[in-house]
C-alpha cells in the first residue's frame, strides 16, 4: 500500500523546503498531499515560486497520513497560530507518526507543545525558542532524528532530511 505524506503549504513558505521534498518523495513512490488553508489555495513561496494545495486542512485527519512535513520560511509563523494545524501535529505525534520539520518549521512543534525532552535542530535564529520549550538544541548536525520527530536546519540539509524521512517510512 502506498504511504501518504502530507506537506503544509502557505504563502511565504521557503520554496526549496516545500518543492524539494515533494519531488524527492514522489520519486520514491509516496502519495503527496499538499495541505493548505483551502483545497484550491494558490500562492507564492518566500522567493516567488508558485505554491498550491490539493487538500484543505479541514479535510485531512492524522489517520490518513503516514508522515507530515512542515517546511520553513515565514509560513510557520502562520501555522503555529492555527489550531487545526496544531491539532493535526498533536494527533500525528500521539499516533507516533513521522513528523519532519525544517528551518523555522519547529516553531509549529513548539506551539503544539510536543518538543519537551527531544533532541532537535532548526534554523539557528529559533534555537532559543526550542530550548525554552524544553528541547535539546543540536547545532552541529544537518538532521536530528528523535523517535518520530525529524528536524533539519536549512535548505542545504534537504538531501539528508529527505533521506531520513524515506528511511522512517520504509
Amino acid at each position: 500500500m502506498t504511504k501518504v505524506v502530507g506537506i503544509l503549504c502557505e504563502y511565504n513558505v521557503e520554496d526549496l523546503e516545500f518543492h524539494y521534498p515533494v519531488m524527492r518523495l514522489k520519486e520514491e513512490g509516496f502519495d503527496i498531499k499538499k495541505i493548505g488553508p483551502t483545497k484550491d489555495f494558490k500562492g507564492k513561496g518566500k522567493h516567488g515560486l508558485p505554491i498550491h494545495a490539493d487538500t484543505a486542512i479541514d479535510d485531512v485527519e492524522a489517520s490518513q497520513l503516514d508522515a507530515l512535513i512542515i517546511p520553513g520560511g515565514f509560513a510557520p509563523d502562520y501555522w503555529r497560530r492555527d489550531d487545526r494545524i496544531l491539532n493535526l501535529v498533536r494527533e500525528m505525534h500521539g499516533m507516533n507518526k513521522t513528523i519532519a520539520s525544517v528551518c523555522h518549521g519547529p516553531w509549529v512543534l513548539i506551539s503544539a507543545k510536543i518538543v519537551k525532552g527531544l533532541n532537535m535542530t532548526c534554523f539557528h535564529a529559533i534555537k532559543d525558542d526550542l530550548e525554552n520549550a524544553g528541547a535539546l538544541y543540536i547545532a552541529d548536525r544537518p538532521v536530528v532524528v528523535d523517535g518520530n520527530i525529524i528536524t533539519a536546519r536549512i535548505p542545504d540539509d534537504l538531501p539528508e532530511f529527505c533521506k531520513a524521512i524515506i528511511k522512517a517510512l520504509n
